[in-house]
């Protein structure tokens, strides 16, 4: 496929999991893509190497990086923020540097590498950030301070759609179930549970959770903009 032949990508949070397939599908689909990584230099190497995509070490955490490494990009046509992390157990006993970082990672990272690429983006670009399902519902103890950040996003896309309608660039939100990646492998000790909440008993794979990231950003989306694009199986039915 050439959908995306001459246009310019860039996935931040990029090397592994969902942010790594969706760097695979951009690629395959005729893209010049780059994309960030914080910690995982091998994989990031590894994928690079594989698609074609540039890779650049970025920490997600640290918001002049963000903004440096997306505003070094000149005018994009796409913008994916993938990178996120996930704090989970009981509210009373975590760390609050924890929960500040998973903040700075979950809200502040998107938001400030949407507004930087929106200064140069050209009309009609696309801003995809990859939230979660636990923005609409957390069923189980343990996940506030996560589900919050994953709600935020919402108003973020809602309000940034509004924002840069006038230059037709759209702002969505997909928003994963479980998903098979190492940060929640299909086989790990919540598996059973999570499936019990779902109309299909299985995690859902990176490449589908990327197809439609390819769909948002593609020529049949331009309509389609400050809106929630759940793909969780069922679990939030």
């Amino acid at each position: 496929m050439t959908t995306f032949t001459g246009k310019k990508i860039l996935v931040v949070g990029g090397s592994r999991g969902i942010g790594a397939a969706i760097v695979r599908r951009f690629a395959a689909d005729g893209g010049t893509v780059a994309f960030t990584f914080a910690g995982s230099e091998r994989a990031a190497e590894a994928l690079a190497a594989e698609t074609g995509a540039r890779a650049i070490r970025s920490d997600a955490a640290d918001r002049d990086a963000v903004i440096g490494v997306v505003g070094s990009q000149g005018p994009l046509d796409v913008l994916v923020v993938n990178a996120g992390t996930l704090v989970i157990g009981n509210p009373l006993e975590h760390d609050a540097a924890a929960i500040d970082r998973m903040i700075d990672i979950n809200i502040r990272a998107p938001y400030h590498a949407a507004i930087e690429a929106a200064r140069r983006m050209p009309e009609g670009g696309r801003i995809i950030v990859i939230g979660s399902v636990n923005g609409d519902r957390m069923p189980f103890a343990g996940g506030a301070a996560y589900a919050m950040t994953k709600s935020a996003l919402q108003g973020m896309a809602r309000g940034l759609a509004r924002d840069f309608g006038e230059r037709r660039i759209t702002v969505n939100v997909i928003q994963p179930g479980p998903t098979a990646t190492d940060m929640n492998p299909e086989d790990g000790p919540m598996s059973e549970l999570m499936h019990s909440f779902m109309a299909l008993k299985r995690h859902g794979r990176p490449e589908e959770i990327a197809g439609l990231a390819a769909y948002l950003a593609g020529p049949e989306a331009a309509f389609t903009t400050g809106a929630l694009h759940t793909i969780d199986g069922g679990f939030g039915a």
